[in-house]
Parts: structure tokens; C-alpha cells; sequence
């Protein structure tokens, strides 16, 4: 029992102190992480199809040229900017078991359009409100799981939950090769046409699974799952919230410009996210291809090495940092590292196997995604609104970024060496040591400042009765 309890911490986190506490957990684990994981994964499916139908036919059958993927994926990026943070302000007023399955129904039916464009453009429209519908999803889950989840308990759910996205990514080009072999040219469509075909078909039934089963938050669930004590629980087991859901206004702009916790995690996740640019940008694919070495089901199916690595280092990194809540600065420092080996490797590769390595060593940037959020859900718990802001500029910024560095640095026609994006992204990696370190001393400042005010003198009949210990 010793053994077994002492695994079940060091996987899962201590159990709760209450029989009570432990069905909560055990009811919000499951409705929550089940709707969050499964919208994530066909977001990421959805986003990742494209560029496997890229290299299964429609490059050719579409007439692509030049740079124009590239484009199409800065202007679904665009969209997705313009998304996050007015779908997080919807969200402190539209309940989000209303807005989240909305969105994802929007963007399946979008998903499903692109299986009939014409034309590199109507893929450039369709995309751009695709972004837009899919912006709610990523920055809305994790100001959800920030809303329900302590912060040891935290990390590891983001990690489910990020990991699930990279499952998608890898799925989709699992799924891509099966349609290229088996229903390519069925019912007049090209097999990369019938990947948008069925997304869509999966995305669907994921959509009503949210509307019946979501909670919302804490404070406005009507979930008929949890009764009256545990949605009155669900409140109170977490850290008392100074400003509310809802509390919207100036002082919400004045709130999050003066904090330290918005420039600073904003910098963070643009070094971060920049640093999955070889994988977020289809490098290994459009290599693959380039080299004429592969067939168009191996094109697909390799890179599904890079969304492998990812969720084991997402998996693994986010247990550390709820096993080490007040270091998860560390994964940072890590994260740098991987990010300056990959690209110095991708700079001169010695053999070919040494490109694969690089590539798909990337893959463990993914885990920025969990601990980078984590760690700024933990530290913005005391307002709410606030909180969704942060977390949402973080992404949004980071994607601002993505649309010029993209660009400049891993377009199509820069392969198969992409020279220029190698130094780029040792210099990302170099940028995310250097803003991890500030964050970390900024923390450290805040605990000092929260130990103070956790100190100071109480009521006046307090200060009496310890004036007199002194006396």
C-alpha cells in the first residue's frame, strides 16, 4: 500500500484530504479534461490537415506557387490573433459550455468547406475565419483549467490537455496516408479533399459532446453532475479570488498593463512558441518531399515522430512542474537548450540522420505550451478577469510574431535548408533563457512581497495581545 500510494503521488499528485474532495476532482477530471482533450485534439487535426493535404495533392491540384501555403497559414494565424482575447472577454459573459462547443462547430463546418475549394485564395478566406473560431480554444481551456484546478494539480491537466493537440497533429498524418491509399478518387475526390471530409465528421459529434456536458466555472456551473455541496466545494478548495468573472471595465486595462505578470509572460511565450517553428511550419514534410526519397504515405507518416516526442516531453515536463510548482523555471532553461541544439544541428548537419534528429528534437518545445500557462495561471489566481487577459495576450502576441517571423525565415521557398531560420531559432532559444531567468526573479519577488503582507499585524486586539507578549 506504501508503494502503491507513493506511485499514485508521484503520478498523479497527493490525494485529495476529503472523500468529498476526491469525488469532485474525480467528476471535473472527467467531463472537463474528456470535452477540453477531444475539442482540442480535432482543433489540431483540423489545423494540421492542411499542411498534410499540401503535400498529398493539393499542392498540385490547386495550382500552389511560391509562398502561398506560408500566406495561407499567416493569414490563418491573423485570424487566430484577432480571436483570443475577445473570445476570453465573451467568456466572462456568455457561459462558456455556450461559446466553446459554438466555436468548434464553426470551425468544423469551415473545416469541412476547404474539402471543396478551387483555389489557393478561398482557402486564404476560409482560414482566416477559422483561426478566428479556433483562437477560443486553446486560450479559453486554460483560463478554464486555471478556474477549477489547484495549483498542484494544475500542470499535469495542462499537460493532458496540450499533449492531446500533438495527438491530433500526429493523427492527422496517420489519417492523411490511410486516405491517400484507401479512398483517393472515391466519389470523384482527391484523398487529400477527404481528409477536410472526414475532420469535419469527427469535429461534429465533439461539438454536442460540449454542449451537454460542460461546466463552466465554479461559480456559474449548472452542471446536474455536481451537486449543491460540491459545486459549493469546487470554490472553496481553491484560492480566494480578489476580483471576480465578469468584472470587466477600465480598471481590468489598468490592472493588466501595470502588472509585471503580462509583459513578462507575454515575452515568455513568444520565445517559447517561436521555438516550435520547425514543427508548427511543416519542416520535416516539405523536406521529405523535397528530397524525392519517400512516398507521399511516408511524407505523412514520419513526421508523426516530432508530435510523438512532444507529448512524451509535454507529459513528463508537466508532472515535473506540479512536482516543483515554485521551479517550473527550470523547464524554461531546458526548453532553451533543446531549442539552441536543434538549430545548431539544422545549421551544418553532418548526416542525414543528424536533420532528423534536430527536427524531431523540436518536438519537445511542444511542453512549452503546458508549463508556460501553468505558471502563469498560478501566479494571476487572485483576479479572474485579469487572468484571462494575460493568458490570452500571451498567445495572441506570440502569434503576432509568428506572422512575420514565419516569413521571413521558414518559408517554402527557403528548403530544404532554411539557413536563415537555423540562426533564428538558436537566437529564439538564447531569448527564452534569458526572459525565464526574469521571470523566475519576478517571482520571487511577488512570494516575498505575499509572505509580507501574510505577516503583517491583524486586527488591533491582535497588536495589543502581541504587544504585551513583547512587554
Amino acid at each position: 500500500m506504501g508503494i502503491l500510494h507513493k506511485i499514485r503521488v508521484a503520478v498523479w499528485g497527493k490525494p485529495p484530504p476529503t472523500k468529498a474532495e476526491s469525488r469532485l476532482l474525480l467528476k471535473i477530471d472527467f467531463f472537463i479534461l474528456t470535452y477540453v482533450c477531444l475539442m482540442y485534439w480535432v482543433n489540431y487535426l483540423d489545423r494540421a490537415n492542411l499542411n498534410n493535404a499540401y503535400v498529398s495533392g493539393a499542392k498540385e491540384d490547386l495550382g500552389f506557387k511560391g509562398t502561398q501555403l506560408n500566406q495561407i497559414n499567416t493569414i490563418f494565424y491573423g485570424g487566430y490573433m484577432a480571436g483570443m482575447i475577445p473570445s476570453n472577454l465573451i467568456m466572462q459573459k456568455v457561459p462558456p459550455r455556450i461559446w466553446l462547443p459554438t466555436t468548434c462547430l464553426c470551425w468544423g463546418f469551415l473545416t469541412l468547406g476547404t474539402g471543396f475549394t478551387q483555389h489557393p485564395w478561398q482557402i486564404m478566406v476560409i482560414r482566416f475565419f477559422q483561426g478566428f473560431f479556433e483562437a477560443s480554444c486553446f486560450v479559453g481551456t486554460q483560463w478554464i483549467l486555471g478556474s477549477w484546478f489547484k495549483p498542484a494539480e494544475i500542470g499535469k491537466r495542462t499537460a493532458i490537455f496540450t499533449s492531446s493537440g500533438l495527438a491530433g497533429t500526429l493523427f492527422s498524418g496517420i489519417m492523411q496516408g490511410s486516405i491517400y491509399t484507401n479512398l483517393d478518387g472515391v466519389s470523384g475526390l482527391a484523398g487529400w479533399r477527404w481528409l477536410f471530409v472526414i475532420d469535419f465528421l469527427i469535429t461534429f459529434p465533439v461539438a454536442i459532446y460540449g454542449f451537454l456536458v460542460f461546466p463552466d466555472t465554479p461559480s456559474s456551473t449548472r452542471a446536474k453532475y455536481l451537486t449543491g455541496a460540491e459545486k459549493t466545494l469546487a470554490i472553496e478548495r481553491l484560492p480566494e479570488v480578489d476580483k471576480q468573472r465578469g468584472v470587466l471595465g477600465w480598471s481590468l486595462i489598468r490592472r493588466v498593463v501595470l502588472s509585471w505578470h503580462w509583459w513578462a509572460f507575454v515575452l515568455l511565450w513568444i520565445a517559447g512558441s517561436n521555438t516550435e517553428m520547425y514543427s508548427s511550419n511543416a519542416i520535416m514534410q516539405l523536406w521529405l518531399k523535397s528530397t524525392g526519397d519517400y512516398t507521399v504515405q511516408q511524407v505523412n507518416y514520419i513526421p508523426s515522430s516530432v508530435s510523438g516526442l512532444g507529448i512524451v516531453a509535454t507529459l513528463i515536463l508537466g508532472w515535473y512542474s506540479d512536482y516543483n510548482t515554485r521551479n517550473r523555471w527550470h523547464v524554461g532553461i531546458f526548453l532553451s537548450f533543446t531549442a539552441i541544439i536543434s538549430g545548431a544541428l539544422m545549421l551544418s548537419p553532418p548526416t542525414r540522420a543528424a536533420k532528423f534528429a534536430a527536427l524531431i528534437l523540436n518536438g519537445c518545445q511542444y511542453a512549452g505550451q503546458t508549463v508556460f500557462f501553468a505558471w502563469a495561471n498560478d501566479l494571476t489566481r487572485k483576479d479572474d478577469a485579469m487572468r484571462s487577459i494575460v493568458i490570452a495576450s500571451m498567445n495572441m502576441f506570440s502569434v503576432a510574431v509568428y506572422l512575420f517571423w514565419s516569413l521571413l525565415f521558414y518559408n517554402t521557398t527557403q528548403a530544404p535548408d532554411w539557413y536563415e531560420g537555423n540562426w533564428a531559432m538558436i537566437a529564439m532559444g538564447c531569448f527564452l533563457f534569458v526572459v525565464t531567468i526574469v521571470c523566475y526573479l519576478l517571482q520571487r519577488r511577488q512570494e516575498k512581497q505575499e509572505a509580507m503582507e501574510d505577516n503583517s499585524w491583524g486586527s488591533p486586539i491582535e497588536k495589543i495581545e502581541l504587544d504585551g507578549v513583547k512587554a
